[in-house]
């Protein structure tokens, strides 16, 4: 099935975080909190200004982002878990960064 947010709102899988501590102890499912970073799958239109113009998203299908504990609206489709969500509550973009070779 496809689905296409409306207006400001995206789609979100989240990414999974680590199932061990840093001590290397094995977290249970139930314990763990759920991450609050993610992938977006798509996005809507955007939304209209005061002018009656529609006002692209700043995220695109295909970022990693960071989002709130408790954004969104959990919602299942074709059995995956997701997130719908409005942009606002989008922290921010991670970006990935090219690691500099050491001048030495």
């Amino acid at each position: 099935m496809k689905f296409r947010p409306l207006h400001d709102r995206v789609l979100v899988r989240r990414i999974e975080g680590e199932e061990k501590s840093a001590g290397g102890i094995i977290i249970p499912d139930t314990a763990q909190e759920k991450p609050s970073e993610g992938k977006i799958i798509a996005v809507g239109s955007g939304v209209r200004n005061e002018n009656g113009e529609i006002v692209a998203l700043d995220v695109k299908a295909g970022d990693r982002i960071l989002f709130g504990k408790w954004s969104g609206t959990e919602i299942k489709i074709d059995g995956e878990e997701l997130l719908i969500m409005k942009e606002s509550d989008v922290m921010g973009i991670i970006e990935k960064t090219k690691k500099l070779k050491n001048a030495a």
